[in-house]
């Protein structure tokens, strides 16, 4: 662990604002503040002194603290920038920004790209999930959804900007000199922090209790759990806006300085009482004790009852119904947020993190019996920050019908979920299992959507146990936090050690992606098939698109090419025979197969206009999910909520080809990343992350741009014609269209063509007849199916009378053994329990013969009395069957393999039923030999 020196922190300012350097006596730790502090000044060392009671001369709203911060870095030679998209889709490591650093990480802060501004200032929304069970109990403390100030520098080794000197200075006048505080009320507290791969010491900023801001100086790279100090050093803080504005007010909790009036109509739709005095009370407990625990919150309560006199029943009752509002007022907020920004609900990725807070809000609304008014609380937070945030407002639409969608799912997923419950909680019982463990517990709501709440509900009426840990959403959160880290491929690490030290191949394929042929030099043979050129046309496998095959000649040979990949910048050539010994600075002549490369090149165009047209059909959620390009057709997925209709899919085919018809000028151009992300905005990256100083952005002029390395066409028009071939749900939350464009969409056209001649012949109709004919056909096939149906049923019920009619008498017990010919309409079960419930004293063992023999019993309820058993009935005859089985009293089944000794079993399950029903005693003289009978 990094250890801070004493001297980290010594500044100059420090020494001329007369702050020095103590140890706080109860937790231990350093901190900076003026002479005389007793503690750090942090709850629990110090309790909140802010409350009621503000240090800072002006009380802001949200909005206002938020410009304050911002105009006043202006003031200091900081540029403003527009806040980045709460999706980080820049980045491969993580799904959502949770620090205004992470703008910037990594190409920023490793100098791949220089920053927007130098120095900056943003006030970003941030969404963390690692602290979902906090919001409420800490009254504001923690949020899901929250906005960090970050005042940046960053500095080059020739370049300085400012370091710890004006940094801390910046954050002590802001509070001194524009907001008042007294210079003896605030403290800096030491501390490391490490993030997003990156770290540094930093300075906690604490006022009247109320940790505010964190001042981070990062100078490391974190590789491999070791800090690697990097070239530049950038000034990293995060001013809690949220915080500085709960500060203030001095209001009871930060919930109702950050909401205001949308707060105050939670409160009526819930039919929570907003007490100020319990909310105060709860933000002072909250800071005096653990509440992340159930024992800190217990210990919370009774402190509260004890100050107010209330009984500590009634004090829980309040405290969590106004923990549950301010829950519900943050998650309603974050869900609006990740909707606006293009999440669609799903059980992976960030899809799923926005699932789990819409879920959450839905039971926190279901709690006060509200659950028709979650759509309208959306709504409603949406007007009040879609005024600061245009994505937001203009996103309503979308937001809301996503929000319909998923709670829709969500009730449908209750319904499903709860039979699960039912049936672990017998499978744990019959093991001798009480409780249901951790795992079974998050797996259910991970991917079943179930609450450990319903969970409780249902097993315990099943006699089982639930015990579920107070950080439970945490744990849960943590598992869909970053995505899964990509594996090298062994044979890609090995590839990249063949090719190292080898020049970067020249990209004819990028120059002219029409060229067919080439004449290059041999730079190295690669393994015994691999070889290396100068410069080829053969594009490698990447992004989606498979790899050029055709051939090249080298002296009198020629040899096919198989595949083409691409490492470090230097592409191998794979051929279907060994590389000639000596054939470095050799000439080759390369010839690439035209026809696979035209048709890719159609596809790789093709997807980007679908992509287009399906963004403009389903709304601006839509993003993709994933792609691949082969030769005869080409697949899309994108993110969507709900399955697209055929309407839908008719509007996208159409709007697709009226790009195609417009022969719009197909483009590629290198880019600064910087500058072509202030151009055209995160949307290039559709096909993930790209790295580089340098990104290759192709565009379709007013269509399209993306990221993207593969070969296209010159204009939309080489198209020809795109078809949707097929649309089909891949997964919650993913719809994956099946394509193809040019000479493979005109070939399917042609066959689906013929297909409809042929059939309408076939019909004896014309082509636009033949739905009406198939219609009327198909009726007259169900017509014929619900006749045939009654007949069966008839036929079924005259075997069931003849069955019933040869039944022997034993004592009170009617009973059929017999021989049912194998049938594609005789259900062996269905008939067994049809003669059982015609006689509750009916006992039926039936024997089916085909492969192998199937044995049916089943016993009516008062020949159970009687004393048949259906189990024993089928265990004894399925060891004269080379089988077994067995069941209950009322029902058994069983099997066998011996066929030739059915008789034989025919004969003992009499005896069986005989025996068992005159050893009850009521059996006697009453029976009746009745032979065994077979059923036609």
């Amino acid at each position: 662990m990094f250890e801070i020196a004493p001297d980290e922190f010594a500044l100059n300012f420090f020494k001329e604002e007369g702050i020095t350097r103590q140890l706080c006596p109860r937790c231990k730790s350093w901190f900076w503040a003026k002479p005389g502090r007793e503690t750090c000044g942090e709850v629990p060392c110090s309790p909140y002194t802010f409350l009621d009671n503000s240090p800072m001369k002006r009380n802001c709203t949200l909005h206002e603290m938020r410009q304050l911060f911002l105009e006043y870095f202006k003031e200091r030679d900081h540029t403003i920038i527009l806040p980045y998209p709460i999706v980080a889709r820049w980045r491969d490591d993580v799904y959502l920004v949770g620090a205004s650093i992470m703008d910037f990480q990594p190409y920023v802060i490793e100098g791949t790209v220089p920053p927007p501004a130098n120095p900056l200032v943003v006030s970003q929304p941030s969404v963390r999930f690692t602290d979902i069970e906090n919001v409420g109990p800490t009254a504001g403390r923690h949020l899901t959804i929250f906005e960090m100030g970050g005042a940046h520098a960053f500095n080059y080794p020739d370049h300085e900007v400012y370091w710890k000197e004006d940094c801390v200075r910046y954050h002590h006048k802001l509070l001194t000199e524009v907001l008042g505080v007294p210079s003896e009320m605030i403290s800096y507290k030491e501390h490391f922090w490490s993030g997003g791969g990156n770290a540094g010491p930093d300075l906690e900023g604490i006022v009247a209790g109320l940790e505010i801001s964190t001042l981070v100086f990062m100078r490391y790279k974190v590789e491999n759990e070791t800090l690697v100090p990097m070239k530049i050093r950038t000034v990293d803080t995060g001013y809690g806006i949220e915080r500085w504005t709960w500060m203030s007010q001095g209001s009871p909790t930060g919930f109702h300085a950050i909401y205001g009036s949308l707060l105050d109509t939670l409160f009526d739709l819930t039919g929570v009482e907003d007490n100020t005095e319990l909310s105060r009370m709860l933000s002072l407990a909250a800071g005096a004790n653990d509440v992340t625990t159930m024992a800190g919150r217990e210990a919370s309560y009774g402190w509260i009852a004890e100050k107010t006199g209330l009984e500590i029943s009634k004090v829980r009752e309040k405290i969590t119904s106004l923990e549950a509002v301010f829950a519900l007022a943050d998650h309603t907020k974050t869900a609006s947020f990740l909707l606006a920004d293009g999440v669609v609900p799903s059980n992976i990725g960030g899809g799923y993190l926005a699932r789990l807070i819409i879920r959450r809000a839905a039971r926190l609304a279901r709690q006060f019996g509200i659950e028709n008014k979650l759509e309208e609380i959306v709504e409603m937070q949406v007007k009040h920050w879609g005024t600061t945030f245009p994505a937001v407002r203009e996103m309503r639409g979308e937001i809301l019908d996503a929000l319909r969608v998923e709670l829709r799912k969500y009730q449908e997923t209750i319904a499903k979920g709860s039979e699960m419950v039912v049936r672990l909680s017998k499978e744990l019982s019959s093991m001798g299992e009480h409780k249901i463990p951790l795992g079974p517990l998050i797996q259910l709501y991970d991917s079943h959507g179930l609450s450990p709440e319903i969970v409780k509900e249902v097993a315990e009426k099943a006699g089982v146990e639930v015990e579920v840990p107070d950080n439970f959403l945490t744990l849960v959160a943590e598992r869909h936090l970053k995505p899964a880290q990509k594996t090298k491929a062994e044979n890609a690490d090995k590839l990249a050690g063949l090719v190292k030290g080898l020049m970067p191949t020249r990209t004819l394929y990028y120059e002219d992606s029409y060229q067919t042929s080439f004449t290059a030099k041999a730079i190295a043979k690669v393994g015994d098939n691999g070889l290396v050129l100068d410069q080829t046309c053969f594009y490698p496998e990447g992004g989606g698109q498979p790899a050029d095959h055709g051939s090249i000649r080298i002296g009198e040979r020629t040899f096919r090419i198989v595949d083409v990949l691409k490492s470090n910048s230097v592409i191998v050539h794979f051929l279907d025979e060994p590389v000639p010994e000596g054939i470095k600075d050799q000439p080759v002549e390369g010839l690439i197969d035209w026809s696979r490369r035209q048709n890719l090149m159609r596809h790789h165009t093709a997807t980007h206009v679908l992509l287009g047209s399906a963004r403009r059909v389903l709304g601006e959620h839509v993003w993709q999910a994933g792609a691949q390009k082969e030769v005869e057709h080409s697949r899309l997925d994108v993110t969507h909520y709900s399955e697209i209709t055929s309407k839908e899919r008719e509007k996208i085919e159409q709007t697709a080809n009226q790009v195609v018809l417009r022969n719009l000028p197909v483009q590629a151009t290198w880019m600064a990343r910087e500058k072509a992300e202030a151009k055209y905005g995160f949307r290039l990256y559709q096909g993930g992350p790209v790295p580089g100083s340098k990104i290759r952005v192709v565009t379709i002029e007013g269509w399209d741009a993306e990221a993207c390395g593969g070969t296209h066409c010159k204009t939309t028009g080489e198209l020809g014609v795109l078809r949707i071939e097929k649309v089909e749900r891949l997964q919650d939350g993913i719809e994956r269209f099946t394509f193809t464009a040019g000479e493979p969409a005109l070939k399917n056209i042609q066959r689906d063509s013929s297909l409809l001649s042929e059939t309408s012949q076939i019909l004896g109709t014309s082509p636009d007849n033949v739905p009406e004919t198939v219609k009327k056909l198909l009726k007259e096939k169900e017509d014929l199916e619900r006749e045939l149906k009654r007949f069966r049923e008839k036929q079924a019920d005259s075997r069931i009378n003849r069955l019933a009619k040869k039944a022997e008498s034993i004592g009170t017990v009617r009973l059929v053994v017999a021989r049912i010919p194998k049938r594609k309409d005789t259900d062996l079960v269905a008939v067994a329990n049809q003669l059982k419930e015609s006689d509750p004293n009916m006992v039926v063992v039936l024997f089916e013969v085909s492969k192998r023999v199937q044995v049916v019993a089943a016993a009516g309820e008062e020949a159970v009395k009687a004393g048949a058993n259906a189990g024993q009935v089928v265990t004894e005859v399925g060891k004269i069957i080379g089988g077994g089985g067995g069941g209950r009293p009322f029902f058994a089944t069983g099997g066998g393999t011996r066929k030739e000794d059915v008789g034989k079993a025919l004969d003992r399950a009499r005896e069986v039923v005989k025996s068992q029903v005159e050893s009850s005693g009521r059996g006697e003289a009453q029976s009746q030999k009745v032979e065994p009978t077979r059923a036609d």
